[in-house]
């Protein structure tokens, strides 16, 4: 385990202020990382059993019933299901829904569509946290390369950040790489501090300015959820349900989420 007071101290003596600098409690210890692999495993299991079943034709709602199926099979609680009022156990969000989209037995698949879905998982009191885009039959050429990109953006990502870097090189390598390739990100909506519970501190920007930002330390665990749109980044939320949140311009949105362990050596995939 890092020494956090030493730590602490030493970056007050280089001058970074203390709302760059994680609490006590953002630290996870051995037996805390331990129990957030393990629910980060299980929720990796559940989005593979999704993969191998969803098609053209099947509703969202069988989505629905896959994970949470599976979630329980495996011993855990879908994180998702009545989550402050959300309905479901894990949010399945099509074309230009950006996020939180609910499933429904009337969404229905269809050839073209593309899909994100985003599962949480309980374990024996810890969580786990990912999402997919998954490719319905024969997508064309640019939601293909906007899903392609979305992924490219966070994989780059984890292979740049090391321990020590700042939460904003995070969104400075993300936003940098989508609007090189022509595409935007959502600002409004981040990753987040996980493990211990649902969402935790620090909230995550994807997009920011190199080298600001909280001091990531070892021991840290936040998810990286960049939401990519194919045109303008404006979004808004559906009033109908007050989840759901779409693109403004009706374009596609797509996204990919880790669950993520800063080491003292590296970055550790927790769920994907």
């Amino acid at each position: 385990m890092i020494d956090y007071d030493y730590l602490i101290a030493k970056y007050k003596n280089l001058g970074v202020s203390d709302k760059d600098l994680p609490t006590r409690e953002m630290i996870k210890n051995d037996e805390e990382i331990k129990g957030i692999r393990e629910a980060g495993r299980i929720n990796t299991l559940v989005l593979d059993e999704v993969a191998k079943h969803i098609k053209a034709g099947m509703s969202t709602e069988d989505i629905n019933e896959i994970v949470d199926k599976k979630t329980r099979e495996l011993g855990g609680i879908p994180a998702p299901l009545n989550y402050e009022g959300f309905p479901k156990s894990v949010c399945t969000s099509i074309n230009d829904a950006v996020c939180h989209g609910i499933p429904s037995k009337n969404d229905i698949l269809k050839n073209g569509d593309i899909i994100n879905v985003d599962c949480t998982t309980i374990y024996n009191g810890y969580y786990g946290d990912a999402s997919r885009m998954f490719l319905i039959g024969n997508v064309d050429s640019e939601a293909k390369r906007l899903v392609d990109v979305t992924k490219e953006a966070l994989d780059l990502c984890i292979k740049e950040l090391k321990p020590y870097s700042r939460l904003r090189d995070i969104g400075y390598i993300i936003e940098k790489y989508c609007k090189k390739n022509g595409f935007s990100v959502v600002h409004e909506i981040g990753g987040h501090g996980v493990g211990k519970d649902f969402h935790e501190d620090p909230f995550v920007f994807h997009y920011g300015k190199k080298g600001t930002g909280m001091v990531l330390f070892p021991g840290m665990i936040f998810t990286i959820e960049p939401m990519v749109n194919e045109f303008s980044r404006e979004v808004f939320l559906d009033s109908s349900n007050d989840w759901t949140i779409y693109t403004d311009d009706g374009g596609l949105s797509a996204q990919f989420e880790y669950t993520i362990l800063i080491t003292e050596d590296g970055i550790e995939i927790l769920s994907r």
